[in-house]
């Protein structure tokens, strides 16, 4: 089930695979993220060392936590891979010059994931090009529909 989608991303960049990712978070974060109060907006994954790193993701204070406690919504948030999966997204961002996007925070089970999609960026004109094309099967799927 997804709690967090980021819309925004598949528009921007061209995605060619997802990864699923484990996320290290403290037990607000995870009540929070299950009442769907989060954005990934401006988020972004950077590969740091071997590991892993959720940046910028904002992940709103739940609303029953003790307000007196320090906490940072945008704090960077680690996230877990296998060793071998982390090893091939390095190889691939080296060799293809590809984006960590993150694409949505999901409930799989009693856990939260994050899908982390590999593209590349996308030229305006490629954008323009997606959404003509988009608008024209609309149109034809209308026609189709009235005849």
């Amino acid at each position: 089930m997804v709690l967090v989608p980021n819309k925004k991303a598949r528009a921007e960049y061209a995605i060619s695979s997802t990864v699923t990712a484990g996320i290290v978070l403290s037990g607000q974060e995870v009540k929070s993220l299950r009442l769907k109060q989060g954005s990934l907006k401006g988020s972004y994954v950077k590969l740091v060392g071997g590991e892993l790193f959720l940046i910028n993701a904002h992940i709103s204070p739940y609303k029953f936590s003790d307000p007196r406690k320090d906490y940072d919504p945008t704090r960077t948030r680690k996230l877990l891979l296998s060793k071998r999966e982390i090893t091939d997204l390095q190889a691939q961002q080296e060799q293809k010059k590809v984006v960590l996007v993150p694409l949505s925070i999901d409930a799989v089970g009693r856990y939260i994931k994050v899908q982390v999609g590999i593209g590349k960026g996308l030229k305006k004109f490629e954008k323009r090009e997606r959404i003509k094309k988009r608008d024209l099967e609309r149109e034809i799927a209308r026609e189709m529909k009235y005849r």
